[in-house]
């Protein structure tokens, strides 16, 4: 009789086997390799999720302000990028459809900006230090409240301010670190303190925040909430230094180390090297300089002995001492330290060599590659900052002045008139090559493939303003010349010379001048070939 061997599947490895060979993604997947990451829901999450506890939150922004106060390149940094960012600061273009209208509009803008008692509740910052202030504390602290007061000026508020109180937690209403929203996520409320607190106390009640309102009754904002979402679900912006955090504190340990290690190094003075021999014994434990005691975690304590230039180091009765001479910064300290400033600068948006000011590690290509790249992100900047505070702060102002100023009132009547339609020419960004990139703006102009308008707007300025500057010069010139050829010619009857001459215009491409032996100018066409 011939026995058989039963054979027996397990359809749980089978099953196991098959799903390992789909196509998935890797990243889906968990090994050993892989840093097991907090905070990652295999169900997913809103945005606020991650920074759902306020102390946390809180904290975050407090560890970016201790960076740009006492780190020694992300203060500056910030500083760099908001300078490239705001320059010398946005101008305003009315166009409501009437030229008289937006002469008004502009002039009554000009006055209002330029002016810290009018456009500042402290009285302290005009509009363009405004405008900066809301982008430096963006990035650092993460957003930014500015409160849009029935007087007319406005009221900045730092983000530390929006609280939920903890008594408010228990209600169903949804408040995301001091935002109140509907169903829709849409802001109803901003709950402020009602003064800067104590750090140290816990916000228990309601009664210590003072709630503002997001819109008044006509739908209209007055509280602006200035931050960068970078999902749909964020109601509170995150400071920009949260992904370099690690990098920043490790960048400053390691020059604070460097610079220890080289001022210790050159510290000591004379070692002694002392045998059994004669001279007695020295003390078991010599004192070398001023001590100090730490009391540790397990409740012991260790000694702490400074040093100071000039010190005296003995050592023991058979003890040599010897003095280690390392290179001090050895040859890998500048490379790492260039490549940890890098991970900081990407996160600011700013290449290496304009948060350092020194492109000697880069060419001439290189740098004018990095400012293109940054400049797209720089460009992208300034259109987020008219997005969230030029445009709502002038349409606001706008309406003030509609209700108030009768001379607004009387030019805004008509059909054709836009009362708000307005545009913000950002600053433009100098020349990186003058001669090259000049030429480039005539070829397009003069080829209609831009117009002045727009051309004047990329560099920073207003086609109106600079056009009117350009025929108000130019004729003032003229006039200046005409007369003093006038009485040149009145001196000397012979001279015979025009204003052309004394005003020495330029010469016009494609014409050329030359001298006749009577020293009369003749202007001659250019042959085009």
């Amino acid at each position: 009789m011939v026995r058989r061997r039963s054979t027996t599947i397990d359809n749980s490895s089978l099953a196991v086997a098959f799903d390992d060979l789909r196509a998935d993604y890797n990243a889906a997947k968990q090994n050993r390799y892989r840093r097991k990451r907090t905070g990652v829901s295999a169900s997913g999450s809103g945005s606020d999720y991650h920074y759902r506890r306020e102390a946390d939150y809180l904290r975050m922004m407090e560890l970016s302000r201790d960076f740009f106060r006492n780190d020694l390149v992300v203060g500056q940094g910030v500083r760099r990028l908001v300078q490239n960012v705001i320059g010398g600061g946005f101008t305003l273009d009315a166009r409501t459809g009437n030229p008289d209208l937006d002469r008004l509009l502009t002039s009554r803008w000009n006055e209002y900006a330029l002016d810290a008692d009018l456009c500042d509740l402290a009285g302290e910052h005009d509009f363009h230090e405004q405008e900066k202030l809301a982008l430096k504390q963006t990035i650092v602290d993460g957003d930014l409240v500015v409160l849009l007061n029935r007087a007319g000026p406005l009221e900045l508020v730092e983000a530390h301010r929006m609280r939920t109180p903890a008594n408010a937690l228990r209600s169903k209403q949804t408040v995301i670190h001091g935002v109140r929203l509907d169903e829709n996520r849409r802001r109803l409320e901003y709950w402020l303190t009602k003064q800067d607190i104590d750090p140290n106390k816990t916000l228990t009640h309601v009664a210590d925040i003072k709630k503002y309102a997001a819109r008044d009754p006509e739908g209209q904002r007055q509280v602006l909430h200035i931050y960068r979402p970078d999902r749909v679900s964020q109601t509170r912006g995150v400071t920009a230094l949260a992904p370099a955090c690690d990098a920043i504190g490790m960048h400053d340990d390691i020059q604070f180390a460097t610079l220890v290690r080289a001022q210790v190094a050159s510290c000591f003075a004379i070692l002694r090297e002392l045998d059994m021999v004669g001279g007695g014994l020295p003390s078991p434990d010599p004192q070398r300089g001023e001590r100090s005691t730490e009391t540790l975690a397990d409740g012991s304590t260790r000694t702490i002995e400074g040093v100071a230039p000039g010190m005296e180091v003995t050592g023991r009765p058979g003890e040599k001492l010897s003095m280690d001479s390392p290179n001090i910064p050895n040859p890998e300290f500048k490379p790492h330290a260039l490549l940890i400033l890098t991970f900081i600068a990407i996160n600011l948006g700013l290449p290496l060599a304009v948060l350092l000011l020194d492109p000697s590690e880069t060419n001439f290509s290189g740098w004018r590659g990095a400012m293109d790249q940054a400049r797209a992100g720089f460009r992208e900047l300034q259109q987020w900052l008219i997005s969230r505070f030029h445009r709502p702060v002038y349409r606001w102002k706008v309406r003030q002045w509609l209700s108030e100023d009768t001379e607004v009132r009387r030019l805004a009547e008509g059909s054709a008139i836009n009362l708000l339609a307005h545009r913000w020419n950002p600053p433009g960004f100098p020349y990186i090559e003058p001669f090259k990139d000049a030429s480039a703006d005539l070829l397009r102009t003069r080829n209609a493939l831009i117009s002045q308008r727009r051309r004047a707007a990329e560099r920073g300025t207003d086609w109106d303003d600079l056009s009117t500057e350009i025929v108000e010069d130019n004729a003032i010139l003229i006039r200046k010349a005409y007369e003093m050829a006038v009485e040149l010619n009145k001196e000397f009857p012979e001279l015979n010379v025009t204003w052309r001459e004394v005003a020495c215009l330029p010469t016009p491409d494609g014409v050329k001048i030359s001298l006749d032996t009577r020293g009369n100018a003749a202007e001659e066409n250019r042959d085009a070939a």
